[in-house]
């Protein structure tokens, strides 16, 4: 069945972005009603508005620079610090957790408003938790403006928060430290990159259409060796694994015949590593401009474009709160004799937040050259909702 996708355009979003914010802070006088509950807004939505006046493009390869570049890119519109991973304790009881922190432009230009509450910039953080055992996830929203140090992003030293969530620059040197806290999930991890950063599509240029501008500047860190602690209903567990960073900045990046993404970041037993995002046409096909790469046991990476690329959807899975996603893969890389099934370590990781979408933990058995893999890795899927407001609807 076919299906087509109606955008609420960025300054929709941004504005709703605005609004909770307001709420949030508290400002909103007491005398008057409660706003009726606003639909869950896509994830894609945010990346598909024409208006990109008075911010900054991604049109031509530039030079990266670290630690520069893991902090703040204000004069483009949006950006997100997105850390995902793979965690298991002593005895073998599985986690997935992600943790992100998106931001925002409220407005091109910074402004001359002398109140403290000004600001140009909001921040959203999504945390969530995959207990494999208990068969639950959980999923929780921050979201604030940049005033008053309530949230905001920094190069040196490095660091990304949003109230008590954050990641910075650890000690030793090259170590980040990871933490977030809720009633009854929490985690803090020591994260040590085992692998280099890795530029995305042309040298860190990832081109989304052949509308110029309509791409972002995109890197990631494949693997880092992650260890500490997670705390689920009163229980601590002394957790290990791998997570994964991927940092992207732009102002426009999907066209208006583009209804969402794939994406998928594995990372495979043998030391090896491969991301691959699928972007998807109206009609169901896949865009040309889909795009990834894969990365060796010695850290060397190999770019991959939609015909190195081939993904078939096995099976699919039904949210209870509207939407058909797929939910079990096989993807195979030929020029790498790679063959691989994917599957959801739980069904339901879906998001129901103020954005709503599915990332969750997968877990990978194959094989590469004639030889058993096998791995864990990350999936986000975009453009499958349906809910009145912003819609997948069936043709």
């Amino acid at each position: 069945m076919r299906r087509r996708t109606i955008r609420l355009p960025v300054a929709a979003v941004l504005a709703g972005l605005a609004l909770l914010v307001f709420l949030v802070a508290g400002l909103r006088d007491p005398a008057t009603p409660e706003p009726a509950a606003a639909p869950p807004l896509a994830l894609e939505s945010v990346l598909g508005d024409p208006d990109t006046r008075g911010y900054a493009r991604a049109r031509e390869v530039r030079l990266f620079g670290f630690p520069e570049d893991h902090g703040p890119h204000p004069d483009f519109r949006s950006e997100w610090w997105y850390f995902t991973g793979n965690l298991e304790d002593a005895e073998g009881r599985r986690f997935g957790y992600q943790w992100t922190v998106f931001r925002f432009a409220l407005r091109s230009e910074a402004g001359t408003r002398a109140s403290a509450w000004a600001a140009r910039q909001v921040y959203m953080g999504h945390f969530t938790v995959t207990d494999v055992a208990g068969g639950r996830f959980h999923a929780f929203e921050r979201l604030t403006r940049e005033a008053l140090g309530l949230a905001g992003a920094r190069a040196a030293p490095f660091r990304v928060w949003i109230e008590d969530w954050s990641v910075a620059a650890g000690d030793p040197p090259g170590h980040w430290r990871l933490q977030a806290t809720e009633p009854a999930v929490a985690i803090d991890l020591e994260l040590t990159p085992a692998k280099p950063v890795v530029l995305q599509g042309d040298r860190g240029l990832s081109r989304k259409s052949a509308t110029s501008g309509n791409a972002s500047y995109y890197y990631s860190v494949p693997r880092f060796a992650t260890r500490g602690t997670l705390k689920l209903d009163g229980e601590v567990f002394e957790v290990h694994g791998s997570s994964w960073l991927d940092r992207e900045w732009s102002t426009s990046a999907l066209d208006a015949d583009q209804a969402g993404w794939d994406w998928f970041g594995m990372q495979l037993a043998d030391g090896t590593e491969l991301m691959f995002y699928r972007l998807r046409r109206r009609d169901g096909r896949a865009d040309p401009h889909s795009s990834g790469s894969f990365v060796d046991a010695e850290g060397k990476s190999r770019p991959l474009t939609t015909e190195d690329v081939d993904i078939t959807v096995l099976e699919t899975w039904d949210s209870p709160r509207g939407g058909r996603y797929p939910a079990r893969w096989r993807l195979q890389v030929p020029s790498l004799e790679l063959d691989l099934e994917i599957r959801p370590l739980l069904a339901d990781q879906e998001l129901d937040l103020s954005v709503r979408y599915w990332e969750g933990a997968v877990q990978i058995n194959g094989s590469r050259a004639g030889q058993p893999v096998s791995g864990y890795g990350y999936a986000e899927l975009t453009g499958y909702m349906t809910t009145q407001g912003e819609t997948a609807v069936a043709e």
